[in-house]
């Protein structure tokens, strides 16, 4: 073995050892480097009026004559129609819904707890109209029913408190132009951190779509959003952008 070869090969090994050394630091550097990203949220929002009014009027007769109770109980759904009209809603668009009658003797867990009412019949007169406006303004109006001896109850239909319920069905319409504007406002909150942080905005790394929540236009407490003609439609969308520099 030539002893005066040892010197240079131990120097081109350690020449090696650096040069892959280097290379390896470098690739890990551009491997972190696409590691940073800025996570942001954009959010679109747009105020929209209800295009549908659903409006229970749950009607309530009792006596202990069912003939007599039936007789008011028809009577009572007249004076609704004629409101109805009076206040400009169109008939053609209301329907009677769940007849219910309630026989007191017919509880045979009561015995003498029996109350001195018989019979309880219910009914619903359910309006369903585009026409938001023209309830709104007879919903305002409906202490004329009372006045007239109408005796309106206001459960039993799921539909929350008494009174109207105010629907927006056309958020599929909103759903493209609210997306790009939300997109747009992220971009714009990232591209100032990358600024601020001196650095550039590149690429999206990760978009997460948010859901579209339809909330009442005066947002105070007990106030639902069903109850309220006009919403705030909003959707929030979180985009991660990496960055670079």
């Amino acid at each position: 073995m030539d002893i005066n070869r040892w010197p240079s090969s131990s120097i081109i090994l350690g020449v090696g050892i650096v040069l892959g050394g280097l290379l390896v630091g470098n690739g890990f550097a551009r491997g972190r480097s696409t590691d940073r990203y800025v996570e942001v949220k954009g959010v679109s929002e747009r105020e929209a009026k209800a295009d549908l009014a659903l409006w229970p009027l749950r009607i309530v007769a009792s006596g202990n004559d069912l003939s007599a109770v039936q007789a008011t109980l028809a009577r009572n759904t007249s004076q609704i129609y004629a409101f109805l009209r009076r206040h400009g809603v169109d008939t053609a668009q209301v329907e009677i819904q769940n007849l219910e009658v309630t026989d007191a003797y017919a509880n045979v867990y009561a015995g003498e707890n029996r109350g001195p009412v018989r019979y309880v019949v219910t009914q619903t007169v359910m309006v369903r109209t585009t026409d938001v406006d023209v309830v709104v303004g007879a919903s305002e109006r409906v202490g004329e029913l009372v006045s007239a001896g109408v005796v309106l109850s206001s459960g039993g239909m799921g539909y929350g408190s008494s009174g109207p319920t105010y629907l927006f069905t056309r958020l599929n319409d909103l759903k493209p132009a609210m997306i790009r504007e939300a997109t747009a406002s992220a971009r714009q909150a990232a591209a100032q951190f990358a600024a601020d942080s001196r650095s550039r905005l590149g690429g999206i790394r990760q978009a997460s779509q948010g859901v579209f929540v339809i909330l009442p236009r005066d947002q105070a407490q007990g106030v639902s959003e069903g109850t309220q003609p006009n919403k705030t439609i909003r959707v929030v969308t979180t985009v991660q952008y990496y960055l670079k520099g």
